[in-house]
């Protein structure tokens, strides 16, 4: 039985290292991963804006309506 709580506890001082290296590796990198995926989602936004643009803009009038005047005051 002390083999078996043993090799537990083995495996829980592993696993718990290697959670600690991974997030030290994760951190140190977060710098480059965020650069990275923001200029690929820099370019999917620029490629699909322009199309979205047009294909919810209005067409512009040609002419335009009278000036509109403010009411006089009474004093």
């Amino acid at each position: 039985m002390q083999k078996v709580f043993n090799l537990l506890g083995a495996a829980a001082f592993l696993m718990s290292g290697a959670m600690v290296v991974g997030s030290a590796v994760l951190y140190t990198r977060i710098p480059s991963i965020t650069k990275h995926y923001m200029g690929e989602l820099t370019k999917v936004v620029t490629d699909m804006v322009p199309g979205q643009i047009d294909d919810v803009m209005p067409e512009l009038p040609s002419a335009t309506g009278p000036a509109i005047e403010t009411p006089k005051l009474p004093f």
